[in-house]
Parts: structure tokens; C-alpha cells; sequence
């Protein structure tokens, strides 16, 4: 099957916040709601990352502390608006272990809270154009995850967007409804970010292991977009 061309682009006032990221996209992937091996390595991997992790830990963690920076950087509320790095490590320290939704998504989750990085993925069949990531004007559209209706947003907050103005992320604390991973998609669009703190090999070295499990249990084919 032939894969969709998609571009990505940063703008000049992201990259003055300190924001990090890498971007891909990987074509061609076999999406299944779960898989045995892989669940017994998220099972290990949990137990690892459960091994000392408080709220305590969580709340000192220097990239964890990375994100905040970010928020108040653009002027958002560390209390309103949490990394899902960190919404993640709060889960699963309440209740033992991530949620599950399906393989794709189960895959970056687990190699989100190993690296306390936030990671995405995106449906390309649902994108429009190319993906900036850049400053919301405040006119753009975003369909939140698991809502049912627009909701607004603020000026001057980084964002992901598409070329009809749809939101893909806002910050790196919610995803979109429309472009969401479902069990029929066939190509992503992934984003791994950091912030100042994190260095540029950390975030490459996460990348390829994402790209590495991702294609070891639902196959595909890696274009690189953008990397630090």
C-alpha cells in the first residue's frame, strides 16, 4: 500500500521556548488490540518503573520538571494542564498499571513512562496537509480526546496542527479525537518531545527504540520527519 506524504514543519517561536522533538511517521503497520509477548514485556517493564516510583519522585523527576517549565513558559497552569508523561507515571502508580487501548498505543505508553518522555501517535489517513508544530492564534479547532464537541483554545500555547487548522495536540497534554489510533489504522504519525532539559541524543535514542518495538510486533516502514 502506498503511504500518504506528510510534511512537518517548527516554528522559530517553539524552538526559542527550549521544546524538543523528533518526528515520523511509520506506514504499513498491522494495528491488533493486544499481543502475549508483548504484554509480558509491559508487564516487566511496569514492575521496573513501579520499583521506588512516588509521588514524591515523580514531582522531582528533571524532565517531569522540564514540562512544567514549558507550561509556564507559555503562561498555562502546571495544576489544569500535565504532561501525559506524567499523567501516565500518576496512573500507574495508582492503580499499578497503564491503561490498556490497544497495541500501538499500549506500545508508546509503556516506552513513555520507561523514558518520563511524552509520546504520541496519529492516524495519517485523518490528517490534513502538513503538521505544524507552532503557536496557537486561538482560532484553532480541537475535538479532545474521548469529547464529543469542540473545546477552545488559548492564544500563544504550542500546539500541533494540520493545514485546515485541526489540532492534533495541545501542548503535550491532549490528543485529538479525530486523528486518534484506532484498530484499522495502517500509518502513523508519531511525535516524541522533550523539553530544555532533555538532550538531543536521549530524545533520538527514544525515538529508535520506539521505532524498533513498534515494528517488532506491528511491522511497518519508518520515514523520519524531523530530528534534533
Amino acid at each position: 500500500m502506498k503511504s500518504k506524504e506528510i510534511g512537518f514543519d517548527i516554528s522559530e517561536a517553539v524552538l526559542a521556548l527550549g521544546l524538543k522533538c523528533a518526528v515520523f511517521t511509520l506506514s504499513n503497520v498491522e494495528n491488533r488490540d493486544a499481543d502475549r509477548e508483548f504484554e509480558e514485556i509491559k508487564a516487566r517493564v511496569t514492575k521496573e518503573v513501579l520499583t521506588g516510583l512516588s509521588l514524591e519522585k515523580i514531582a522531582s523527576d528533571p524532565i517531569l520538571q522540564g514540562f512544567r517549565q514549558l507550561h509556564e513558559a507559555v503562561g498555562r497552569s502546571n495544576r489544569k494542564y500535565v504532561s501525559s508523561a506524567e499523567n501516565l507515571l500518576k496512573v500507574l502508580l495508582q492503580t499499578g498499571q497503564l491503561p490498556h487501548v490497544n497495541l500501538l498505543v499500549d506500545i508508546y505508553n509503556l516506552v513513555s513512562v520507561k523514558t518520563c518522555l511524552s509520546l504520541g501517535a496519529h492516524d495519517v489517513s485523518a490528517i490534513c496537509g502538513k503538521v505544524s508544530l507552532r503557536l496557537t492564534t486561538g482560532e484553532e479547532r480541537f475535538w479532545p480526546l474521548g469529547s464529543d464537541t469542540l473545546k477552545p483554545v488559548g492564544l500563544g500555547e504550542y500546539a500541533y496542527v494540520d493545514d485546515q487548522n485541526n489540532m492534533l495536540c495541545r501542548l503535550e497534554v491532549r490528543q485529538g479525537e479525530k486523528t486518534k489510533i484506532r484498530l484499522g489504522t495502517t500509518e502513523c504519525f508519531y511525535i516524541v518531545q522533550g523539553n530544555p532539559v532533555v538532550g538531543s541524543e536521549y530524545l533520538t535514542a527514544v525515538m529508535e527504540e520506539l521505532i524498533v518495538l513498534t515494528k517488532r510486533f506491528c511491522g511497518g516502514q519508518e520515514r523520519l520527519l524531523y530530528v534534533p
